[in-house]
């Protein structure tokens, strides 16, 4: 019997941790491209998920941006139909129009269809390729932006989005491997050209700076990267639930019931408790990061979009605070307005 590719190994390793955890009894989705890294993904799953005993499906997201992608994505969903996945589901989406960038607009449209996907098939996750070089990329990305702990915490390899549990399995697989196991298993890879377009920042990191960096300070860049993100993403963990409980805390007024917890995912933007204003004693006694933290999350449950929310936004909230000298109210993207009333923050 021949020796199993390391590649496929590799990938197939990972899936089986990514999946052992899972309990729903609906399908598991991969959502495909039809590139080396989903589509590597997709041959381990339907290798993998059945010795679980779990049910594959298949997502592939037309975007309809190039000539031919309608073309590719039937391609796809054949082939998902031909290695047994069931469902499999091509989903059209519109991204002309959206609001943001083309990058940004594309990403929202094909996670509204994974997730619509996941609820009408009950899936118990869905599985996205994303690789440990896309979240090197990412990193460098947050760095050029400026972001916070949040940015530089990368892509997580779990999150909630929406009520659907998103899982990426390939965060610790080079992209490389995935090209591999893809050559292996006699799989032929579509190459996204956008992958490749330097109208887009993703792809000129991925095609001028990292290999850079990796020319200048050696190949573990990428893999020091990533983990930087996943150390950064577990302080941020417990800076978050020390905010969340410091903002129960500091609610008073109306909705500034003790019973109300925090919002389980930071995507959503409000919850029972947004109604109530916050005590300025309270928040003076927090530490700076746990302050901001606290500002941030109550600005977006005030209903502040989470896209406009600036870090000059939760600097000027952060003012009311600790330089209060009777400055006038901070507006928020949405128009949102915060004033300080004596010892509380409010709505203006």
């Amino acid at each position: 019997m021949a020796a199993l590719a390391p590649s496929v190994a590799a990938v197939r390793v990972a899936v089986r941790a990514a999946l052992t955890g899972v309990r729903r009894p609906g399908p598991v989705l991969v959502a495909c491209s039809g590139g080396a890294d989903s589509l590597a993904l997709a041959a381990a799953t339907a290798f993998v998920a059945p010795r679980l005993g779990l049910a594959a499906g298949l997502v592939t997201v037309d975007h309809g941006l190039q000539p031919g992608s309608a073309d590719r994505a039937g391609d796809v969903a054949r082939w998902a139909a031909d290695q047994a996945f069931s469902p499999v589901e091509v989903a059209t989406v519109t991204v002309r129009g959206r609001p943001g960038g083309p990058e940004a607009a594309a990403r929202e449209a094909r996670y509204q269809a994974l997730v619509d996907s996941a609820r009408r098939h009950d899936a118990s996750a869905v599985l996205l390729g994303h690789t440990r070089d896309d979240q090197a990329e990412t990193v460098l990305l947050a760095l050029a932006r400026g972001a916070g702990p949040h940015g530089l915490a990368g892509m997580p390899a779990r999150r909630e989005l929406d009520g659907v549990t998103l899982l990426r399995p390939l965060l610790d697989v080079e992209r490389e491997q995935t090209r591999e196991a893809c050559a292996v298993l006699g799989l032929r890879p579509w190459e996204d050209p956008h992958n490749t377009d330097p109208g887009y920042a993703r792809a000129r990191v991925r095609s001028d700076l990292l290999p850079a960096l990796v020319a200048t300070l050696g190949p573990g860049v990428v893999a020091n990267l990533a983990r930087t993100a996943r150390m950064i993403a577990e302080d941020t963990e417990v800076l978050d639930d020390l905010a969340a409980t410091a903002l129960r805390a500091a609610r008073v007024g109306p909705g500034a019931d003790p019973s109300v917890g925090p919002v389980v995912d930071s995507s959503v933007g409000r919850d029972d408790g947004a109604g109530a204003g916050l005590a300025v004693a309270v928040l003076a006694g927090l530490s700076p990061a746990v302050r901001s933290r606290v500002l941030h999350r109550w600005a977006r449950q005030l209903g502040a979009p989470p896209a406009a929310l600036s870090a000059r936004h939760v600097t000027a909230l952060d003012a009311l605070v600790t330089d209060w000298h009777g400055q006038g109210s901070v507006h928020l993207p949405g128009a949102i307005t915060v004033a300080r009333r004596g010892d509380t923050l409010g709505r203006g």
